[in-house]
């Protein structure tokens, strides 16, 4: 049984922390959210009043934030982690941030005594509340044995990525070919339609030919052959438009820093920023559908 800090408890952060509940360990949980805090008190953790009382004891910090602003102030601004936590804290940041960010966040807590992975999610909210995340984790080997076993217990595929940083290269190329894929999926979908096959069919024959992807069989954007897809209910998300192309953005940002050429990606930036600005930021990105089937106003 470890003793455990959770910092960030929004759609993806309470189902996490449940699930570390779940398998014996011992939760402190904080979160702005009042009631975000209360959820995860009534399933076992305790209620923490801030930072410094949540970690005051903790062998390990999770945290899941929005930025890596968040991240670098919440564990190394005043009174936050570094101030409050025992030296040789075992830090697992999950949130997704720049590459930099990661980076700058591990030369930190080697500066002041902490061990650090980045351990970015993939999987979405029904992943996280199920424990069947995949995390995908950069620093040392000797930081990830000892983080292998906290992630467990929260996700079902666990990678070491390589050095500080590195989960967050793995995630932010993921989501950046999983955003593509999405809109060439719809593209796909939309076509065989207009041409005569109705979206039950090309599934069944796609799905099992060379087109086949993870956002056609697990996420269809298609009403009908996935039940489980934000295609049956009306796109409510899920993984939300805003969450997609923040992703997209840092991939482009990456790609700058890097030299990396992202044709497509960059593309892609450009449609689900096309959402975003129309107001849809709050739909699932799979509803790119329905821009592509032109449901959307597009002035």
């Amino acid at each position: 049984m470890t003793k455990i800090a959770f910092i960030g408890l929004g759609n993806m952060g309470g189902g996490m922390c449940a699930n570390l509940v779940k398998a014996g360990h011992t939760l402190a949980a904080f979160d702005l959210n009042a009631d975000a805090v209360k959820a995860v008190a009534a399933k076992g953790a305790r209620a923490a009043a801030s930072v410094a009382d949540a970690v005051k004891d903790a062998e390990v910090v999770v945290s899941m934030l929005p930025a890596g602003k968040h991240v670098l102030s919440v564990h190394f601004g005043p009174d936050g982690v570094k101030d409050h936590a025992p030296r040789g804290t075992l830090l697992i940041d999950c949130s997704t941030i720049a590459v930099t960010d990661a980076r700058e966040a591990h030369v930190q807590a080697d500066l002041s005594g902490f061990i650090m992975v980045d351990a970015p999610v993939s999987g979405g909210v029904a992943a996280a509340e199920a424990g069947t995340l995949t995390f995908m984790a950069g620093g040392t080997a000797k930081a990830f044995e000892k983080a292998e076993p906290i992630l467990k217990g929260m996700g079902k595929n666990i990678f070491h990525a390589g050095g500080a940083g590195n989960g967050q290269a793995a995630k932010i190329a993921n989501n950046m070919l999983l955003g593509i894929s999405m809109i060439g999926t719809c593209e796909a979908f939309n076509l065989a339609e207009k041409l005569g096959l109705d979206a039950e069919t090309f599934f069944r024959i796609s799905s099992v030919s060379s087109g086949q992807c993870w956002s056609m069989t697990s996420y269809c954007p298609a009403p009908g052959p996935v039940p489980s897809s934000p295609a049956n209910r009306d796109y409510a998300p899920g993984f939300a438009v805003a969450m997609m192309l923040k992703d997209l953005h840092l991939a482009a940002d990456a790609a700058r820093s890097a030299g990396a050429e992202i044709r497509l990606g960059e593309h892609a930036e450009s449609i689900y920023q096309s959402l975003a600005d129309r107001g849809l930021a709050g739909l699932d990105f799979s509803g790119v559908m329905k821009d592509v089937k032109g449901e959307i106003p597009r002035s």
